[in-house]
């Protein structure tokens, strides 16, 4: 069984990117027809400003009759009446387009990290994880400054090239063609500028990841760099990191800038022609001072979007590259699916049972073979074995962090595959090595088990544990911050916290990964004491590294190469004088 790898990019072409991503944020299509309405009446509006020069030029400043200030006057006003109601609609619509952006990039953020969580645990553990942070931050940035600003451009610079073509086409169709002739190499060179600016802005974003894990890891490592004294050797990967994204985003802005300035080129091109052909369409009497003063006007409005069209390319590649990483993790597979019909666990003590599963991790032989075994309702279970032997492996699938390759795996009778995941997490609880904390007090990583617990069920679950004398001789008691990663705490500590988190869950099933393995002698006893209250009453299944907790469990499993070779109590399986009797007196001359 092989679980899925995040591409580094989807495949899907620039439009198609671009429809993908509006399907996966519909608020962001929300109400944009009449955004883009109004966008287009204020672009529109700006074509009163060469009509109202060539009226006021040649109806008023060259009237036949001399000067009419009043032509002048009116035309003016009437302008900047317009000007004024196209400010009004353009403010309005660039609102109403920010607040839709936003909503529909949250929608698309909350997406992306619920499936981050939806994803299996060996594909999370395949991707670095500044990466994966990138993915759903910097990338969905790019497409935020894209649409709510390039994107809009776009729509609008294409509209305002079309209006401005059909007002130099009314005064004069020479003129008309002459700009279009000047431009056409854009239209040749731009599709093969857009293909490369796509690999080079595509690059830019994988660097961005690749620098931001490098900088995560040497943060969060910082401890172990120093301890080694690996300081110089992580500057080096990080200035690596930093000098290749260096590279990669000086290459495509390289590019932009080339492109942008053919455009400037091209654009004073045009410009340069149209006046050098007005005055002699003047001279020839096919076109007024006026009327030539207004193409010019028009002129400007046309080449200005041309202009701008490589900064707006830019934009759009650097979103799409964007859009493009955020959408390789959304079509990630999950290996480990939600049911389509969710059967409920029924309520109170539950028996585990694994019936002819076999599992192998990507690319590996199998881990476990056939395994049978099934372990009682409220039972306290020590699963043993040498390392590698297929122990961490029954842990996930019990807790269905991988599904298996064959065979079938229960907890109250139910196929775990066919359990909703809010059931299941409220049904089997785990409790790791590590016991991750929250940047934040004690008491609120207590009732992260459940959201809905008061300050006085956090003290109860403290106080069943046997653990308010602890928590008094922290600085502020349950209100004291643990820091990040719980960091103010020592090991042991933690490991308290998570077991006051797992009892206030209230599970009927624990699954444990040796929960006072990483505990330091000062807090091992009350670390003890407060895991035998929390196993009470519960079937618990604990991963056993310390032959010392097989000996206190009801039923020990024996795990060798990946098969279940014995299952019994520590006493029987002793006088067997098997696998297990081997590993016994081996840990017993280990800890003597």
């Amino acid at each position: 069984m092989s679980a899925a790898t995040i591409a580094p990019a989807s495949e899907l072409g620039v439009l198609a990117t671009v429809r993908r991503g509006l399907r996966e944020s519909p608020a962001l299509r929300r109400g944009l027809g009449v955004t883009l309405l109004l966008a287009t009446l204020a672009t529109l509006g700006r074509l009163v400003v060469p009509f109202s020069v060539q009226r006021a030029t040649d109806h008023g400043l060259l009237a036949a009759g001399g000067v009419d200030l009043g032509v002048v006057l009116r035309t003016t006003a009437w302008a900047a009446l317009v000007l004024v109601v196209a400010s009004v609609l353009s403010g309005i619509a660039n609102a109403r387009l920010f607040a839709a952006t936003e909503a529909g990039l949250a929608q698309l953020r909350v997406a992306a990290f619920r499936h981050v969580h939806d994803l299996a645990v060996l594909t999370q553990h395949a991707e670095r994880r500044g990466s994966l942070t990138s993915r759903v931050t910097s990338d969905v940035d790019t497409i935020s400054m894209f649409v709510q600003w390039g994107g809009i451009t776009l729509i609008l610079s294409s509209l305002q090239i079309a209006a401005a073509t059909v007002a130099i086409a009314w005064y004069s169709w020479q003129l008309a063609a002459l700009v279009w002739l000047c431009l056409l190499p854009m239209a040749v060179v731009a599709p093969r500028a857009q293909r490369r600016l796509t690999a080079a802005f595509g690059q830019v974003r994988l660097r961005v990841g690749a620098m931001l894990s490098a900088v995560s890891e040497a943060v969060v490592g910082a401890h172990t760099i120093r301890a080694y004294g690996a300081a110089d050797r992580t500057a080096r990967r990080l200035v690596h990191a930093v000098a290749q994204h260096r590279d990669a985003a000086v290459r495509a802005q390289t590019l932009a800038a080339l492109a942008f300035s053919v455009g400037v080129l091209l654009s004073g091109l045009a410009l340069a022609v149209v006046v050098v052909a007005g005055a002699f369409l003047g001279i020839a009497g096919e076109l007024s001072v006026g009327d030539l003063l207004a193409v010019l006007f028009l002129v400007q409005l046309f080449v200005g979007p041309v202009q701008n069209a490589t900064e707006v390319l830019n934009e759009l590649q650097n979103a799409v590259a964007g859009w493009r990483r955020v959408l390789s993790l959304l079509e990630t597979p999950l290996a480990v699916p939600p049911p389509r019909r969710p059967r409920p666990l029924p309520d109170g003590p539950l028996d585990l049972e694994l019936a002819g599963v076999t599992y192998a991790y990507p690319d590996s032989p199998p881990v476990l073979h056939d395994v049978s075994v099934r372990l009682p309702a409220g039972a306290r279970v020590a699963v043993v074995g040498r390392t590698g032997s297929g122990k961490t492996t029954i842990a996930r699938l019990l807790t269905r962090l991988v599904d298996p390759a064959a065979g079938v795996v229960r907890v109250g009778g139910v196929d775990l595959r066919d359990v909703a995941e809010e059931d299941l997490r409220a049904h089997v609880v785990a409790v790791t090595q590590e016991g991750f904390l929250f940047d934040t007090t004690l008491a609120r990583n207590v009732a992260y088990a459940r959201p809905d617990a008061t300050r006085e069920d956090v003290v109860r679950a403290v106080a069943e544990l046997g653990l308010t004398d602890w928590v008094e001789t922290l600085p502020l008691g349950l209100d004291s911050p643990v820091g990040q990663r719980g960091e103010q705490l020592s090991a042991g500590e933690r490991q308290l916290v998570a077991l006051a988190r797992a009892h206030l869950a209230g599970a009927p099933v624990l699954v444990l990964d040796e929960a006072t393995s990483a505990v330091d002698p000062a807090t091992e006893l009350r670390t003890s004491r407060a895991l035998a209250r929390v196993v009470a009453g519960r079937t618990s299944v604990t991963i056993a590294h310390r032959l010392s907790t097989a000996q206190q469990a009801d039923l020990v499993v024996v795990v060798d190469h990946g098969r279940v070779v014995e299952v019994g109590p520590h006493e029987e399986l002793v006088a067997a004088d098997g696998v297990y009797a081997h590993l016994f007196r081996s840990w017993l001359v280990s800890t003597t």
